[in-house]
């Protein structure tokens, strides 16, 4: 018997570049560097891909997977306090760069659906971007910590297989997929936007894209002030 007031229906997105507008975890690398917890090095070593995809002479994909390695390069020995305050000032200042397609979505669905978040981003990040945006539960990627400080080991990568992540997770929280909402924007999406009985591609890449024409799934684009769909 469903209990009065429980939501069991479940809504999934996806964070980086389907909800807020960049990456949670480059912002987070960039005032890293920028508060000197990073070494500057940093910063040049990211300028490469990221002229390249600016310029459209590269992938977005190429870039980010940059801003991943130079992170986990770096994290081993950080203190874990001056990441999760470097959090606090990203947040704090870009808590509301989100698009407004997903934001909307979002305030609908909260009286009706358990919202879930997902994100390869640092869990320090997502979380402190989590106490503005109160999901019911979000997923990041955690790191090995000790006395402290960083280890550099990857203790948790849920983004590693998604579908597998929210599967165990509605199951443990008894929620099911019956009127189920997903949205996500890269091929990385698409297991658990499978199972969804609503699955959105929002400013999709051209991977899922593709993968969304063959389905018959939604494709929304937002565009300046201009959402469409198509």
């Amino acid at each position: 018997m469903k209990r009065v007031g429980v939501k069991t229906k479940v809504a999934v997105f996806d964070i980086d570049g389907t909800i807020f507008r960049s990456s949670l975890q480059r912002e987070l690398i960039l005032s890293l560097t920028k508060y000197g917890v990073f070494p500057p090095l940093v910063k040049k070593e990211l300028e490469r891909d990221y002229y390249q995809w600016l310029n459209r002479r590269g992938s977005y994909e190429d870039y980010i997977t940059q801003v991943v390695r130079s992170y986990e390069r770096r994290i081993a020995n950080v203190e874990v306090s001056d990441v999760k305050h470097v959090a606090q000032l990203v947040i704090r200042d870009q808590k509301d760069r989100v698009y407004t397609y997903t934001r909307e979505l979002i305030a609908r669905l909260r009286r009706t659906h358990h919202l879930i978040a997902i994100s390869g981003s640092p869990i320090e990040i997502v979380r402190e971007f989590n106490r503005y945006w109160k999901f019911d539960h979000v997923f990041g990627t955690v790191f090995a910590t000790q006395a402290g400080r960083y280890t550099g080991k990857v203790e948790s990568l849920p983004i590693a297989d998604k579908l597998a992540t929210l599967s165990d997770y509605i199951k443990s929280k008894s929620l099911n997929l019956k009127g189920s909402v997903g949205v996500g924007d890269t091929e990385s999406d698409a297991a658990f936007l499978n199972v969804m009985q609503r699955p959105i591609c929002f400013n999709p890449n051209k991977n899922l894209y593709q993968i969304a024409k063959r389905a018959g799934w939604s494709i929304v684009v937002e565009r300046k002030d201009v959402v469409y769909t198509m």
